[in-house]
């Protein structure tokens, strides 16, 4: 069947139908955008599905994004996306608005227990009985005029991802539908929270092994790279590679000739700004040891294994009660700074990434088991 496509290309006619689409219950959103040498994704074209037509969107040509933003912002109007990530960042750096409430259909479909992390087209087959093309996710979103492939492949998209939602949204009981809502709201404010450059360090590879004096040259040169990543608008590796990183804090090379045999260190980047990073290593070693970052922690132990084993069962034995993807409900991150948090004596705290619903199921449950004795199998590899 042929799909309703509506082209949307100046102000006054974002301004008219966004009116219209503030009367419904819900829209769906997609974006398309490149993301290939630049640290912010460039939009090439956002789809809006009310789930009988397609609307594209074309971004090189709209000025005035407010009416947009509003539509965002209406608390009563649900935003349907999929996997939404990255479409948020190109939402937000259109129109300055992230959408709320936010459905994400991935997270449905995992909350419905049909699999966890689904993919679009996987989701769509299974939901709808639908075969979707292999795509165009690889092509030039900036090209003008777009393919007739891509213009089919956008609107399908955001027709049904409006289908999928009208599919998923009554199997949801009222307590998942608000638990969907809430993992949402959790995304938008992730992406609200805005990254201190200076804490940056604290999730380089290879951290805990450095000292606190070492740690205050990784901290200045994290936050170096995180800034210009984005004033240059360049992929954070183009900057100064990863593995860069925790050699220079370390050896913190004091002539042009070290920098360059520092490992995986560019010729471009001594070029470049060999100097200045010769001379902010020089300033930050020198920082008091007051100043020093605190020590960062190291991996948790072998012997813990049995005790995050355990922890995650927790999380497994609520899936299957509620009959939603064991993956849904604690994530190795926040068990391993739990344990973190006290190991292996307690007191042990919940740390602040479990917030919610499943602070409130299963927060006791994961402090009961840490006070009970050590299972037999802790000292195990998993």
């Amino acid at each position: 069947m042929a799909i309703d496509i509506h082209w949307i290309r100046d102000d006054a006619s974002l301004a008219e139908h966004c009116a219209a689409w503030q009367q419904l219950a819900y829209v769906a959103l997609d974006t398309e955008f490149m993301r290939v040498d630049t640290f912010y994704p460039i939009a090439g074209l956002l789809q809006v599905g009310d789930g009988q037509r397609a609307f594209l969107i074309d971004p090189l040509l709209i000025k005035d994004w407010q009416p947009l933003a509003a539509l965002l912002e209406n608390p009563a109007l649900v935003k349907v996306v999929h996997a939404c990530s990255e479409d948020l960042e190109v939402l937000l750096r259109l129109t300055g608005s992230l959408p709320v409430p936010l459905f994400d259909t991935q997270l449905a479909a995992a909350y419905l227990n049909l699999g966890f992390s689904m993919g679009y087209s996987r989701l769509v087959h299974e939901v709808l009985g639908i075969e979707l093309p292999k795509g165009e996710t690889r092509s030039d979103w900036l090209q003008r005029p777009l393919s007739d492939t891509q213009i089919s492949y956008a609107a399908e998209d955001a027709v049904h991802l409006a289908e999928v939602y009208v599919q998923l949204a009554p199997k949801l009981s009222e307590q998942k539908h608000v638990w969907v809502l809430a993992d949402g709201a959790e995304l938008v404010a992730n992406l609200r929270r805005e990254v201190d450059p200076y804490e940056v360090y604290r999730d380089a590879k290879l951290a805990w092994k450095l000292s606190r004096a070492q740690l205050a040259v990784l901290r200045e040169l994290c936050a170096w790279r995180e800034r210009e990543a984005r004033l240059r608008d360049q992929p954070r590796n183009r900057v100064i590679r990863e593995h860069s990183l925790w050699p220079l804090a370390r050896t913190q090379p004091d002539n042009l000739v070290a920098l360059a045999r520092i490992e995986d260190m560019h010729p471009k980047t001594v070029r470049q700004d060999g100097e200045f990073l010769l001379e902010l290593i020089q300033k930050a070693a020198a920082t008091a040891p007051d100043q020093w970052p605190a020590p960062v922690p190291e991996p948790l132990p072998m012997e813990a294994s049995g005790l995050l084993k355990s922890l995650k069962a927790i999380g497994q034995r609520e899936a299957e009660r509620l009959g939603m993807a064991g993956e849904l409900m604690l994530r190795k991150k926040t068990l391993e700074a739990l344990l973190k948090s006290g190991f292996p004596n307690g007191p042990y705290r919940l740390p602040d990434g479990l917030r919610g619903w499943r602070r409130e199921l299963m927060g006791q449950a994961l402090l009961d088991c840490l006070a009970s004795p050590l299972p037999a199998e802790a000292g195990e590899p998993s």
